[in-house]
């Protein structure tokens, strides 16, 4: 057992590390399970202090405000100290930078959570929150946006690319300090700070990213409105129009009466109007086609930053399905058989496979087996939960379908259901998809019992009018019923008799 834990249920040869983000609204603190680059946070706590409370008008931090985060980084440091954190990584951002008593502070929270506090310049803030958002999405191409309760950040971001950054004072409680809380004046002063801001007239036409606690906020309530079918953030789609609809209902509106605001905290409701000024803005002069929300930001941007290159340029999505391939199945091994077992078998078939659809049957392939420990009755509706709940970056939301839907299948016949709400998510193709994969992974499990080196000598291929599983002579038992009645199964999704042939 790995002696900085002593629990089986974690990763062995990692290490806890911390990030402690000292911003304008909120004090975080996230811990994650190593350095990777499918980070997997182990705690995540924020105390709302409002640093930044008044600092656009006095210049000075909020003294109540103060002596909320000194508190709370004391507190922190007991917990990184429990949790026996290797790392304390400390970020401090636009209150304590623009600040005149920033420094004085600085020194005291260094005291406080008994590590060095690096404060970020707006051009350094808009990188990380931008370099997130690379690492959190699958060739993302658009521009992210992070609000804090100080600052905005705008960064332009192609693939693994991303633009010079800019950083505005349009945070939520600067707005709310200039405008004299008015949400209306705080309009027009985002239009003006906007005009002309190069990486908006880059937007036309594609995706907005939004990063930060008020943004996200703003997305969960419109997620309620909708009744939408998955309680994930991260991946959250909302057409550009509808967006800035919301944004304005959001502005005229009293934040008590929005539907389910009691699902934000009170100290976040009062900045709600003036997140949304800024968003409906910037969706009036970008014109972006869609807004997508991002759970990763500055802290992932900045860990994202320590990888080697090599590490940068592995899938997030694969990493995490292979974390929970070893943590939760039978044989991890046999993952790795069953994504090549379906290569060939794909392959063979007349199903055009994208580079998308490919990784994604991969990850499929790894999270197949980790319902097994579940009541038999039970393991496709475990598998379908977990998945459609985990941590999963690099994947959106009929991605993320689709790996629950598949792994259901692998657990049930193809006359049974389960999840409508989660098909609603998935095209027509992607449930074929997942039926089909579904199917053939039974076929699999029925041969294997989950254990590897047995699906290499036993490929499945397609015909112009077949669908043969060959085995050898020394299988040849397997090839009973059971086995035979899913080989039909799958060979009617594919339009194909069934064989299997004894070599």
């Amino acid at each position: 057992m790995n002696p900085s834990h002593d629990a089986p249920g974690r990763l062995p040869a990692l290490q806890p590390i911390a990030i402690v983000d000292i911003g304008s609204n909120s004090v975080r603190l996230v811990a994650y399970e190593g350095l990777t680059r499918a980070l997997n946070p182990i705690f995540n706590d924020k105390v709302l202090c409002g640093l930044g409370r008044g600092v656009a008008t006095t210049g000075r931090l909020n003294p109540e405000g103060v002596e909320r985060a000194i508190s709370a980084l004391k507190r922190f440091r007991v917990l990184c100290a429990n949790m026996r954190v290797r790392e304390i990584r400390v970020l401090a951002t636009a209150a304590a930078r623009d600040a005149s008593n920033g420094p004085e502070f600085l020194r005291a929270a260094s005291e406080a959570i008994g590590a060095e506090i690096e404060l970020l310049s707006g051009e350094r803030e808009s990188r990380l929150a931008a370099l997130g958002v690379i690492s959190g999405f699958y060739k993302p191409d658009g521009v992210v946006g992070d609000l804090g309760g100080g600052s905005l950040e705008l960064a332009e971001v192609r693939g693994a690319r991303l633009g010079k950054g800019v950083s505005l004072p349009l945070g939520g409680l600067a707005l709310m300090d200039v405008s004299n809380r008015s949400p209306k004046k705080a309009q027009k002063i985002v239009r003006e700070a906007l005009s002309g801001v190069k990486a908006l007239e880059k937007l036309k036409g594609r995706t907005f990213y939004c990063v930060g606690g008020t943004w996200r906020a703003l997305a969960h309530l419109h997620m309620v409105q909708r009744n939408y079918p998955l309680n994930v953030m991260h991946s959250y789609v909302i057409p550009a129009r509808d967006a800035a609809d919301f944004a304005a209902l959001v502005e005229r509106v009293n934040a008590d009466a929005l539907v389910a605001i009691e699902t934000v905290s009170s100290g976040r409701r009062p900045l709600l109007a003036y997140g949304a000024a800024v968003l409906e803005e910037i969706i009036r002069t970008g014109k972006p086609r869609e807004i997508v929300v991002s759970a990763l930001g500055l802290r992932e941007g900045l860990l994202y930053d320590q990888l080697d290159e090599a590490e940068r340029k592995l899938d997030p999505l694969i990493e995490a399905a292979r974390d929970l391939n070893v943590l939760r199945s039978r044989s991890p091994r046999h993952g790795d058989d069953l994504c090549a077992w379906t290569d060939a078998f794909m392959k063979s078939t007349h199903l055009e496979e994208s580079e998308q659809d490919r990784r994604l049957r991969h990850a499929a392939c790894l999270l197949s087996d980790i319902g097994w420990r579940a009541h038999p009755d039970y393991r496709g509706e475990q598998a379908l939960n977990i998945i459609a709940n985990a941590a999963f970056v690099s994947i959106d939301h009929p991605g993320r379908a689709f790996l629950a839907l598949a792994a259901s299948y692998r657990h049930m016949s193809g006359e049974q259901t389960m999840a409508p709400h989660l098909r609603t998510l998935a095209s027509a193709r992607m449930l074929d998809r997942a039926h089909v994969l579904g199917a053939a992974t039974r076929v699999a499990y029925a041969m294997t019992a989950a254990m590897p080196d047995v699906l290499p000598r036993t490929p499945l291929r397609c015909t112009k009018s077949k669908l043969i599983l060959t085995m050898p002579q020394e299988f040849a038992p397997l090839a009973n019923e059971r086995l035979g009645n899913r080989l039909k199964v799958l060979g009617k999704l594919i339009g194909r008799e069934s064989e299997i042939r004894i070599a």
